[in-house]
């Protein structure tokens, strides 16, 4: 009986170490996955830290503590190789405007001159690959203003208000192209806490895109949910074009004045304001929709 006593007492004290074991790695592995969290989400030096002393577990900490400090390596890296590009891409921009500028000169007094009628025609081509290289390098510039500065003025802004200045601004720009535009907006005024230039800058830059690529239409449709959904029709688009219309410098066709940057900017300036854009592709039209969300109290 004295034998069976004991071999219990052995069993309950295996049975309480191992319960205790279990208690000490289920709190390194809570300790270990706080600390992970918390490590990609901040930059800080601190290293990952348990409390138990089992080796295998220290060992796995030592172990993403290795790879942690690796990974803080290279954001800095690409952190520092962003910021140096975004200022070479400023410095590029403002050092081609003094050139381009001489060269506009020369081809305004080339263009009063006497010429045949081949020179005038070669005269004209040049004049329009001038326009599109300034309308570049002001993309380019603002878009590096835009990428290394996110500080936003928000305000209480009605967006109806922002989109109807600007499709009024390109009442020009839909004569020339014989465009009238199909025009939907809510009643009632929809407010947002939002910046008004940058707000603007999105619409216009939604706007030229469609005046650049509609085949004679366009239309726009607000609704009081704040999403604005920008259609026209464009057969000379495709899926794979609308999937790419976002990227960083990706045209349709070259041929047109188009620096490939006026829609990434927009997105850049939605997404910062907390929005969303989207484009979609159906029986020959675009439709891009543009969505604030976030209401503002009254």
């Amino acid at each position: 009986m004295v034998a069976l006593w004991i071999a219990v007492g052995v069993l309950s004290l295996t049975v309480l170490l191992l319960v205790c074991k279990v208690l000490s790695m289920q709190k390194a592995t809570r300790e270990i996955a706080a600390g992970f969290a918390e490590h990609l989400q901040s930059d800080t030096n601190t290293l990952i830290c348990v409390s138990t002393r089992d080796r295998h577990v220290r060992t796995l900490a030592a172990s993403i503590n290795r790879e942690l400090r690796t990974l803080r390596e290279m954001r800095h890296r690409y952190q520092n190789g962003d910021k140096e590009l975004k200022s070479a891409v400023t410095n590029i921009s403002h050092d081609l405007r003094t050139p381009l500028t001489a060269i506009c000169g020369y081809l305004d007094l080339l263009e009063a001159e006497e010429k045949s009628e081949q020179t005038a025609r070669y005269v004209a081509q040049i004049a329009n690959r001038i326009e599109v290289l300034k309308s570049l390098t002001e993309e380019l510039f603002r878009f590096s203003v835009i990428s290394s500065e996110p500080a936003l003025k928000l305000e209480r802004v009605n967006v109806c208000h922002v989109l109807e200045d600007a499709l009024v601004s390109f009442y020009g720009a839909f004569e020339g192209q014989k465009i009238t535009p199909r025009i939907t907006m809510p009643k009632q005024p929809v407010w947002r806490e939002l910046d008004v230039s940058a707000l603007s800058r999105i619409f216009g830059n939604v706007i030229s895109n469609a005046v650049k690529y509609s085949d004679g239409d366009f239309a726009v449709c607000m609704n009081e949910d704040g999403s604005i959904v920008f259609s026209n029709t464009a057969r000379s688009l495709s899926a794979v074009d609308v999937g790419k219309l976002f990227d960083r410098f990706y045209t349709v066709n070259s041929a047109r004045r188009s620096t490939g940057l006026g829609l990434s900017i927009a997105k850049i300036l939605v997404e910062r304001m907390g929005g969303t854009i989207h484009a979609q592709y159906g029986d020959s039209k675009l439709y891009i929709t543009v969505a604030f969300s976030h209401l503002v109290i009254e």
